[in-house]
């Protein structure tokens, strides 16, 4: 009954999707948990590029895929990567929740309204309408994949939300005007299209369990923007912990046998909030460029910096990681010195654990360790032939995390992997 959970332990963009790939061709099903079309991964076959914002990773391998309920669906994103995968040669095994959440028109109203309101406190959403799908299924409002599928519910549920969505709009002084006809014409065309898709999917995953199936549970986004536990309100807003893979599927968490942690080799987070390590100097450009840390889903630079060991012990505690995937090591090949903050310096003194208040993180200082760096890593697939400075990089994070790193990432693709 092998249960398999792979998180970020970061602020996102950690390189999941590579990872999940690696994983998926050992699974029989990849369930992901939570978040919307305001993350992406991308995972590169043969050198083809593929990118995903819904799509569950494993669907490349032509793995059973999950989308479970504690996700935020926007179906014509959705339609457009099941047509982008029959373009090439790929049909789906798809399953989507009924119990999942649909993105509505007014949610990205809503989403850009409430940015505008907000101005230089802004929390740096993509204005994809996630925070507001997800505070109307907390409100009870939601339309889910179940009422897309059944047009008299939908049509029940537009007549009774769109008023209210439409007040709101008004107060925001968005200027937008909704037609509640309109949009029940399009969206249940939508669940015309993908009804076919949906089911229970808590009865599926859980009798695949049964079964002793390897089912591979894939979160977006990182542990650094859970809504409790990531840099409120900086933050996503869902749950990229561990624990969200309960609540997003339906599986109990006895179930769960592994917990992978997914750790980039240095820092970076998209969007508002303090980065203690975050570097603006050339090294950070370097980072940028070498890396490629432009966002899959909005195109938006990444902040960058050296790899934050007191955001990812935090991380590695609150996810009980049980082993760690190291990517983009191959992004510091070249740099003479290479360092790693353990520990924060805040108002004279040192602090071990990360805070949860925003106006001490934003005082902290890291304290860095540095190291040798080395010339090249990039491609490598068998850790002996490493550079022995990348090595002791890679014990140094190791021990500092009490955690094995068994997973390194020596590029983009499939095969530039060392297990």
């Amino acid at each position: 009954m092998p249960a398999i959970i792979l998180i970020g332990l970061q602020w996102g963009d950690e390189g999941k999707g590579k990872i999940t790939d690696f994983y998926a061709s050992r699974a029989d099903c990849v369930a992901r948990f939570q978040g919307g079309n305001n993350a992406g991964h991308t995972v590169i076959v043969n050198g083809k590029k593929y990118k995903f914002h819904l799509m569950p990773s494993g669907v490349i391998q032509g793995k059973e895929v999950v989308i479970g309920n504690g996700v935020v669906l926007d179906p014509s994103v959705l339609l457009e990567e099941i047509e982008m995968l029959r373009r090439e040669g790929i049909e789906p095994s798809l399953r989507i929740s009924d119990r999942t959440n649909v993105i509505m028109p007014y949610h990205r109203i809503l989403d850009g309204a409430e940015e505008n309101l907000l101005g230089d406190k802004k929390i740096g959403t993509t204005g994809r309408g996630i925070g507001p799908c997800y505070a109307d299924k907390i409100s009870r409002f939601g339309i889910r994949m179940g009422d897309l599928i059944d047009e008299q519910a939908l049509r029940e549920k537009l007549e009774r939300v769109v008023p209210i969505k439409q007040a709101m709009i008004d107060a925001f002084n968005a200027g937008e005007k909704l037609n509640a006809e309109k949009i029940f014409r399009e969206y249940a065309e939508y669940g015309r299209r993908l009804k076919k898709y949906v089911t229970d999917t808590t009865l599926y995953v859980n009798s695949l369990l049964d079964e002793d199936k390897t089912v591979l549970f894939e979160g977006a986004q990182g542990c650094m923007l859970d809504i409790d536990f990531g840099t409120y309100p900086y933050t996503t807003s869902s749950h990229p912990v561990a624990g969200g893979a309960s609540i997003g599927t339906g599986v109990g968490p006895k179930r769960f046998d592994k917990v992978v942690g997914v750790l980039k080799a240095y820092t970076t987070r998209v969007g508002e909030g303090p980065m203690p390590t975050e570097l603006k100097d050339a090294v950070g450009g370097h980072l940028v460029e070498k890396g490629k840390e432009y966002g899959t889903t909005t195109g938006r630079k990444r902040r960058c910096g050296w790899l934050d060991l007191v955001a990812a012990r935090y991380a590695c505690r609150i996810n009980y990681v049980d082993e760690i995937a190291i990517t983009k090591l191959d992004v510091l090949d070249g740099l003479k010195k290479v360092k790693l903050c353990k520990i924060y310096e805040c108002d004279g003194e040192e602090i071990d654990n990360f805070p949860s208040s925003l106006a001490i993180l934003s005082r902290c200082k890291p304290v860095y360790e540095e190291m040798d760096g080395w010339e090249k890593t990039e491609g490598i697939k068998n850790y002996d032939e490493l550079p022995e400075q990348a090595k002791d990089y890679l014990n140094a994070i190791s021990e500092w995390l009490d955690v094995p790193i068994n997973i390194i990432s020596t590029g983009p693709s499939r095969e530039e992997t060392i297990m």
